[in-house]
């Protein structure tokens, strides 16, 4: 009784924090109650034990935040991404001879969170982990921009000389995981062609997709 008790509670503190984590404009408990479906009571008892651990905190007007303490467990997410995405990308890289990176949006810019160089070609774009760039700026970027607007189509995002002189890069967004904004490319200083690079680039995104998607083993 009391192990099904303690696992409703942290579902009901997981749901919370999403809730928190959509906007920047904080809730009510009262509009968290209503948007939760819970007591007054039981969000006041979830909100109390979020900020007791830094999870979540109440700024002059009463509204609830997400807590700094989250800053730690977005740290801890990169090093994930980069090992769950680094055999999609060493092999995109292989097969477009051309440098393939994981970008994820960070407010408004793009991080590279995962690098890999193909191995064959005489020469290729050097691109350091951690870089980061506006979004409006890369294929990369603008990938992030058409997943964060939510569109459709056009799928794959192209650019030339945005980020460093005589670069070409092809992106896609990686969709389908609601807590992550990503997107997967490769950059070149020889021409990338669409037809031919482009869905390489579009099958490592959803490799991407599937692979971030599974359950941790139990």
């Amino acid at each position: 009784m009391m192990a099904a008790e303690s696992a409703q509670t942290l579902e009901r503190g997981l749901r919370l924090l999403r809730v928190l984590a959509q906007d920047n404009r904080g809730r009510t408990p009262t509009e968290l109650a209503q948007e939760l479906g819970l007591s007054r009571p039981a969000v006041y008892r979830l909100v109390t034990t979020l900020m007791a651990e830094g999870f979540a905190r109440r700024d002059a007007s009463g509204r609830v935040h997400l807590g700094f303490g989250v800053l730690g467990l977005a740290r801890s997410v990169q090093p994930l991404l980069r090992l769950a995405a680094l055999p999609s990308l060493r092999a995109l890289a292989e097969r477009a001879g051309a440098t393939a990176h994981l970008t994820v949006a960070e407010g408004d810019e793009g991080l590279a969170v995962a690098v890999a160089e193909p191995s064959w070609t005489d020469f290729h774009v050097a691109y350091r982990e951690g870089s980061r760039h506006p979004l409006t700026r890369g294929a990369a970027g603008l990938a992030l921009l058409a997943l964060r607007a939510g569109a459709g189509e056009p799928a794959l995002h192209t650019s030339s000389g945005q980020l460093q002189e005589g670069a070409k890069g092809i992106a896609a967004p990686v969709r389908g995981l609601p807590w992550l904004e990503a997107s997967v490319g490769v950059v070149s200083f020889t021409d990338l062609d669409p037809d031919e690079v482009g869905p390489l680039v579009l099958a490592a995104a959803r490799e991407l997709t599937a692979a971030l998607s599974q359950p941790a083993p139990g």
